[in-house]
């Protein structure tokens, strides 16, 4: 792609998951923003458009209808000169009635559309509605614990000045006790380390701390599972690029989410960005993230790839 190619980003998602908010901040990055526009009028849009546009549609949208909006983005995504991406929202269903219950507005597709209609019967049957549009989004955003600011800085991250063409990888750490990250596209699992968490001198620390790390490193098994994960990693990205994908999760999961799973997505992030690569990082269980943008290989898709090696990992509780 092009990297003078204009920027087109349709928004949709779930009802309360925060589709305007990301309106709001692809407006202040210089978007022209349009709420549910009529499908039948995107592409006039796109046409007379001469800057960075952004669209949300949703169910409440004129003549919405899965396979069409399906069929639209891929037409506009074979446009030449325009950067199309769609972008999803989502949130947990108890936080979505949660969100309803404080603001006490009716759901759109609640039965018969009236404030005393169950919420939770709007919720399941938009989900159902938009599960096409999810499963060809280019970027899945979950709010349900993703604070104002986090959210604005992701948006900002991938649209700021048009967005630089290439893969966006972002790397997450976790707990498993709280559950996957829903956006994951891989999920690896790093409760087989050694675990800092029983040593009272790492136990306050992060996987972020050098003392931390040492103590992870140090485990006898690491050095071969790292030449295995890094060996089964690094030849997917450029398949992903091949495939035109723009964004990839990778979640590294352990106990807490405070130690071995943090000090891996370091390791990871910083291979990568000496690969070139563009990383963000995210710690779930710290609340912290970080990013760094760099200029991916200029040739991506033949960047050689590293030998297939099997990776096996036994977990532990």
């Amino acid at each position: 792609m092009s990297g003078e190619a204009r920027p087109f980003v349709l928004v949709t998602g779930l009802s309360g998951a925060g589709k305007a908010s990301i309106l709001r901040v692809l407006e202040d990055l210089g978007f022209e923003t349009v709420d549910n526009p009529p499908l039948a009028i995107l592409d006039a849009l796109v046409q007379e458009g001469v800057g960075p546009i952004a669209a949300g549609i949703d169910a409440r949208t004129r003549g919405f209808d899965p396979a069409r909006a399906l069929s639209t983005i891929a037409r506009l995504r074979q446009r030449p000169g325009i950067a199309t991406s769609l972008v999803f929202a989502t949130a947990e269903e108890e936080v979505l009635l949660r969100r309803y219950t404080e603001t006490r507005r009716r759901h759109p597709m609640a039965p018969g559309g009236k404030l005393g209609s169950r919420v939770q019967d709007g919720i399941t049957r938009e989900a159902a509605l938009l599960a096409p549009l999810r499963e060809a989004a280019d970027l899945l955003l979950d709010t349900s614990t993703l604070p104002l600011p986090e959210l604005r800085r992701l948006i900002e991250a991938r649209f700021k000045d048009g967005g630089a063409p290439g893969l966006n990888i972002n790397l997450k750490s976790f707990g498993f006790p709280k559950g996957l990250p829903r956006e994951a596209d891989l999920v690896f699992d790093m409760r087989f380390l050694a675990n800092p968490h029983y040593d009272a001198l790492l136990r306050p620390l992060t996987g972020r701390d050098p003392a931390v790390a040492e103590y992870v490193a140090a485990d006898p098994d690491f050095p071969a599972f790292w030449t295995r994960l890094i060996g089964f990693v690094e030849p997917l990205l450029p398949r992903y690029v091949a495939e035109g994908k723009k964004y990839l999760t990778i979640a590294i999961g352990c106990t807490g989410g405070r130690h071995r799973s943090v000090f891996v997505v370091e390791k990871m992030a910083a291979h990568l960005r000496q690969q070139g690569w563009r990383v963000d990082v995210a710690h779930r269980e710290l609340g912290q993230s970080h990013d760094m943008v760099l200029t991916p290989p200029s040739d991506p898709v033949q960047a050689p790839p590293a030998p297939p090696m099997p990776l096996s990992v036994n977990s532990d509780t």
